[in-house]
């Protein structure tokens, strides 16, 4: 007798429906699974029989055949472990009660029969929501995630033998429903604040044009100069995420296991601080399976890369490419995976090995040392850095200053109105922010007059800045204008964008600006 069921699986982020089909047949008693498997489902065979037993259900002495369609996409993971179990029972005969053509079942089952919860399961219910399948039997510990779906009816079942009896209609599950649960833009509670970090003005000033802009920054300066403080408290003057932005970002974390079982939906935007000893396929993702990598974890987010130059120097190269394009694209002979990697880069480094140049009474380094380790941050990788900062250790005064200093709230609503003016302008196009401005768009939406334009070309004539640098220099200054209320960039902005742009002295370069 043949039966068939929808399953599903991951590929990148998305969810894919795959259909589990079982036709039971004479012939020698034998379980056989076919359709493009990964060893981690072929096993299923064996967990699935021995499930099925510890349930009371014994399967006949005949060639049972279990084929996962398409055949093309390679099938993952040890959801299918339920599908699989429930296609078999109703080959032999069992009448199901339910429309399963509109019926998603996902889960790895126990040999008691037990369904244990799986990953991934928020991007697979909605990708099946989006193919108008209305329900979904899920591990019981997965509700709270697939519960996120509305309009979907999520069945929660925590054995085997509940899954049949239910589809059977033998007993009555009563769907996961939240009623009560809103989705609330309110910033998270941080346990640091803004105010906590005495004097350095500038650089205050150039993480609010960071925050408004989603710039990348680079910040460098000797230790304990309070560089790494000032990253980890960058979110909390950032707007919290939207509805849309947390999806996102929780589908990446629950393919990643990584999802908090207590709060099933990410609010807080990510910050990740992956270490100096990271692979490249940590920090991009990749494997036999494909799983997102640090710079996909900080989607939406920050990604905060401490001592820069300790890095590997091809860790940091292969960061050039999800910097331009937002997606980090994995290619298997199976399949070409595609990641999402809009991050904002917050580096941070020393300015030499010994970590006090340029204080030459303190400084041990030659100027060769100096050099070699500055050039461990090659060129394309600076140039794609929009704000560099030169971080000065705080003065005595200012530690110990009984000054109040500016908290996160009140800088973080002045970094939400200038994204609010960019999201308006940008209502028409396909981005939202200044940083997303490509040369089509720059030439658009950023109009110098004669007198500004001719400011420009004197300041970068001399200097070696690429056309992606003046773009760069060009997308900062409208950010500066729009955080000022100006509806055009005016030389005061570019002022500031060339001073933040080329503040730092690497590999000689920096300098003064013409007035």
């Amino acid at each position: 007798m043949f039966s068939k069921v929808t399953g599903g699986t991951v590929t990148g982020i998305d969810g894919a429906m795959i259909g589990v089909e079982a036709d039971i047949n004479d012939g020698l008693p034998v379980l056989n699974l076919v359709g493009y498997l990964s060893s981690s489902v072929k096993e299923a065979g064996e967990r699935v029989r021995t499930a099925l037993k510890n349930s009371g259900y014994y399967l006949p002495p005949k060639r049972i055949t279990i084929n996962l369609s398409p055949a093309d996409i390679r099938k993952y993971g040890s959801g299918f472990d339920l599908p699989i179990a429930i296609s078999i029972v109703l080959s032999m005969g069992i009448i199901s009660v339910l429309d399963l053509s509109k019926t998603i079942i996902i889960g790895e089952l126990s040999l008691d029969g037990s369904v244990m919860p799986v990953n991934g399961i928020l991007p697979m219910v909605y990708s099946a929501y989006e193919k108008e399948i209305d329900t979904c039997i899920i591990p019981k510990e997965n509700v709270n995630e697939a519960g996120l779906v509305k309009g979907l009816k999520v069945i929660g079942v925590s054995r085997l033998a509940e899954a049949i009896d239910y589809i059977q209609g033998n007993i009555n599950i009563a769907p996961y429903d939240d009623m009560d649960y809103e989705f609330a833009d309110d910033i998270p509670d941080y346990k640091c604040d803004f105010n906590e970090i005495k004097g350095q003005k500038v650089l205050k000033r150039g993480m609010e044009i960071a925050a408004s802009g989603f710039h990348n920054v680079l910040l460098s300066g000797s230790a304990g100069a309070g560089k790494s403080m000032l990253a980890k408290r960058l979110p909390t003057i950032m707007p919290g995420l939207s509805f849309e932005e947390s999806i996102e970002v929780t589908k990446i974390y629950s393919i990643s296991g990584m999802l908090d079982k207590t709060n099933r939906l990410v609010t807080k935007r990510p910050f990740r601080s992956p270490h100096h000893t990271i692979s490249n396929h940590a920090l991009i993702g990749g494997g036999a399976v494909p799983k997102p990598g640090e710079v996909t974890l900080a989607h939406n987010g920050i990604l905060f890369l401490d001592e820069l130059p300790e890095f590997n120097k091809n860790v940091l190269e292969v960061l050039r490419q999800p910097m331009e394009d937002k997606k980090i694209y994995i290619s298997r002979v199976q399949a070409a995976y595609s990641f999402p990697a809009d991050f904002m880069l917050v580096a941070a480094m020393n300015p030499c090995p010994c970590g006090n140049y340029p204080d030459l009474n303190r400084c041990t380094c030659t100027p060769y040392q100096i050099k070699r380790y500055q050039q461990k941050i090659s060129a394309p990788l600076l140039d794609r850095i929009d704000i560099k900062m030169d971080v000065k250790p705080v003065l005595y005064e200012e530690i110990f200053s009984d000054r109040e200093e500016e908290n996160s709230e009140t800088i973080r609503n002045r970094v939400i109105e200038a994204r609010e003016t960019q999201r308006k302008r940008y209502a028409d196009e396909q981005i939202y922010l200044n940083s997303e401005l490509d040369g089509k768009l720059i030439k658009k939406y950023i109009c110098l007059n004669y007198e500004t334009e001719e400011f420009l070309k004197q300041n970068i004539k001399d200097k070696t800045v690429s056309a992606r640098g003046i773009n760069r220099i060009l997308r900062l200054s409208r950010t500066i204008a729009d955080m000022d209320k100006k509806e055009n960039v005016e030389i005061i902005h570019l002022k500031e964008a060339l001073f933040y742009y080329n503040s730092i002295n690497v590999y000689g370069k920096g300098g003064e600006i013409n007035e």
